[in-house]
């Protein structure tokens, strides 16, 4: 009989997320090679050969089908497991279709094992990230969340053979990988709780060092932010912070596609952009918002309102972007007031979004929130049908007469609108023509 050492090996695996959401470059990271488990066990002179052929190939491509024969050959090998891991890595270097098989089949003799895990969820988001049609993109994100689960149960309790010591080197490769598919598939359905729990415990699980570096982490920690932005409703203290932090570490090529979201957030909250330059101190200093960090909140709406109706002698002065903001975000009485000097007057509006038309009525957006909502703020009641009807996205200019308004839903009503015919260019004069 031949002793065999099963070895725990674990390929450098490419750790990377969904690139195609943000455009930040994403680094590979290298998970080192477990050592050796040191538990020897006896085989046939037979089995001892083939195994030994079988590991002892040089390359990918011929290491996979020779442990693949191997194990045709002694499908109920005592050391079967090991083999297997083997048969994954091998795998991983050229095919992740097989790669995925040969995972599966280790989990069915070792169900927690961490390396088949990891290998299930890294294969399992690349792939997703090639899905366009929304349902399946779910689905393959639903699938890795579900193993990363597994993995993140399985890293309560090292396996046999397994020191602790690399236990938990293998831990700190694994903790992110599974916490990321589970904060991604989360995001994407909208669970912006569960986003934001997993992105956190991501950022948790590794060196503070190591979320100031471009990949995944960086990556991470914008989607973080953006789960706070998107949640109902908004936390734009927190968003400026994980987004703001993001920003100020990725790479120059990817700072300008991170930092409008930042820039969003504090301007949101906060009014203006003075003392942004604080908050990129405090992100770039903290992982997390320190105890003492503070965004001082804008005014309220109301009261912007009320200060420029109360400051104005002639409201029929205001621009019609003022007026629009008072009728929407004033007090009642303070939008009556507005109201009242501009009803029954005419007013021709230009470059208003189109966002819905028919030949009779056109409702189109005007406002800078409306705008970046693709939500309409003005119905125009049309005076005569339209002959043709604008397409939704377009500009178009209209003319037409206040005729009433609504606080909630935000909307502005007009009359006797029409389409003004384009301004005929002046004719050009020509030069006399001297005759000598």
């Amino acid at each position: 009989m031949k002793k065999v050492m099963v070895a725990s090996l674990l390929s450098a695996v490419a750790v990377a997320s969904m690139a195609s959401r943000t455009g930040v470059a994403l680094a590979q990271t290298a998970a080192a090679p477990a050592a050796q488990a040191g538990s020897s066990v006896q085989l046939s002179p037979a089995e001892y050969q083939a195994y030994q052929n079988a590991v002892g190939q040089t390359t990918p491509q011929t290491k996979a089908p020779a442990l693949e024969a191997y194990l045709t050959a002694y499908p109920q090998s005592t050391i079967k497991a090991d083999v297997l891991q083997q048969l994954m890595v091998a795998y991983s270097a050229f095919d992740p279709t097989k790669t995925l098989d040969a995972a599966e089949r280790l989990l069915q003799v070792d169900p927690t094992n961490l390396r088949a895990l990891i290998f299930e969820v890294y294969v399992r988001q690349s792939q997703a990230a090639q899905i366009t049609d929304p349902a399946a993109l779910q689905t393959a994100l639903d699938s890795a969340a579900s193993y990363a689960q597994k993995g993140i149960t399985a890293e309560a309790t090292a396996p046999k053979g397994m020191s602790d010591a690399d236990f938990t080197a293998l831990k700190a490769k694994a903790s992110p990988i599974f916490y990321s598919a589970v904060g991604a598939a989360a995001l994407n359905k909208k669970d912006y709780p569960g986003a934001i729990s997993a992105y956190k415990s991501e950022l948790s699980s590794v060196p503070v060092a190591d979320t100031q570096q471009p990949g995944p982490l960086l990556q991470d920690t914008f989607y973080l932010g953006q789960a706070y932005l998107l949640s109902s409703p908004p936390d734009y203290v927190n968003c400026t912070f994980y987004t703001t932090r993001a920003a100020s570490y990725a790479p120059d090529a990817f700072k300008a596609k991170l930092q409008p979201t930042a820039t969003y957030c504090y301007k949101k909250y906060h009014g203006k952009e003075d003392g942004y330059d604080a908050v990129v101190t405090a992100a770039k200093a903290n992982l997390n918002p320190p105890s003492d960090f503070t965004i001082t909140p804008a005014p309220k709406a109301s009261d912007i309102a009320h200060q420029t109706v109360t400051s104005t002698p002639d409201l029929a002065t205001l621009a019609l972007s003022d007026k629009e903001f008072i009728l929407q975000n004033g007090t009642p009485e303070d939008a009556d007031k507005v109201f009242a000097v501009i009803k029954g007057k005419s007013v021709e509006i230009p470059d208003a979004i189109v966002i819905e038309a028919t030949d009779s009525v056109v409702k189109v957006a005007v406002s800078d929130d409306a705008v970046q909502s693709k939500a309409a703020d003005f119905t125009f009641n049309m005076a005569t049908p339209l002959k043709t009807v604008p397409a939704v996205g377009a500009k178009i200019t209209l003319t037409g007469t206040y005729d009433s308004y609504t606080q909630s839903p935000a909307m502005i009503t007009m009359s006797a609108g029409a389409v003004p015919a384009a301004k005929k260019a002046a004719p050009v004069k020509k030069a006399p023509v001297r005759r000598r």
